[in-house]
């Protein structure tokens, strides 16, 4: 995994000033590549043509269920949930969603087999040059 160093620029943080690594994203695998990848390395003959409405539907499928506040765990990868990112308020009765609620993030948590995690197994990291 490629990083690069970059100073935090928000006078706000209290690590304004300070360095810190950044991923350094190279592509964006998109639906076709994978269903070709997974064509290639499948150890059954199966199409192209019949993972693309799967992986599709599967994909409307746990959007529908995060939507809803469901966990979504796959097997050998790992859960998805929704969280909400907002201000706080001095009392229960005074928060408005519309005026506090600043963001919905997406948690990956990768699978975990006695306390290791195939994701980040062997992940070997190199500045970008």
């Amino acid at each position: 995994m490629k990083y690069k160093i970059l100073k935090e620029t928000k006078p706000t943080l209290p690590t304004y000033g300070k360095y810190k690594a950044k991923a350094i994203h190279q592509h964006t695998i998109d639906t076709h590549q994978l269903i070709e990848e997974y064509t290639k390395r499948s150890r059954i003959n199966i199409d192209a043509s019949i993972i693309r409405p799967i992986l599709i539907g599967l994909s409307e499928i746990i959007m529908e269920h995060l939507r809803n506040g469901d966990k979504v765990k796959l097997d050998e990868f790992g859960l998805m949930k929704l969280e909400i990112e907002s201000d706080k308020v001095d009392k229960p009765e005074d928060f408005k969603p519309k005026k506090h609620i600043r963001s919905v993030r997406l948690h990956f948590i990768p699978e975990s087999h006695e306390g290791e995690q195939a994701l980040y197994k062997d992940l070997k990291f190199e500045k970008e040059k």
